[in-house]
């Protein structure tokens, strides 16, 4: 068994896309129309077949308090895997993104959590 397909909820997928493609550095893989939506996906550029992060539309009438609630307390929606968490730290503050943490050594890792502009928490963690 594998992770084929996960998902992040965002307030506006155009937004969220223009996030984790132009900022994070993931690439899309399937942009398809859904009504008023889209079946929006992005993969890493390093693993182009492996899983597929969903975009999700926040529209469902759960996810308002869901969202907020993570966010409110701190805990990131997604983590992502980075080889140098201070490198990316800094490249991507130089680009204007707000971190809620700053990098910081936890025993066998080293996370940051960043706001995805979209109504997310994301951590970034390197293994040591």
């Amino acid at each position: 068994m594998r992770i084929h397909l996960t998902n992040v909820f965002v307030d506006d997928q155009e937004k969220a896309r223009r996030f984790y493609t132009d900022v994070l550095g993931f690439v899309t893989k399937h942009d398809v129309p859904v009504g008023a939506d889209r079946w929006l996906t992005v993969v890493s550029a390093d693993a182009p077949e492996g899983p597929e992060l969903l975009l999700e539309p926040s529209g469902h009438r759960a996810v308002g308090p869901y969202k907020a609630a993570l966010f409110e307390d701190g805990i990131p929606a997604a983590s992502f895997a980075v080889d140098d968490v201070r490198a990316e730290f800094a490249r991507m503050s130089g680009l204007g993104v707000r971190f809620t943490q700053e990098p910081v050594d936890a025993g066998p890792v080293v996370v940051a959590v960043l706001d995805d502009t979209c109504g997310n928490l994301v951590q970034l963690m390197q293994t040591k």
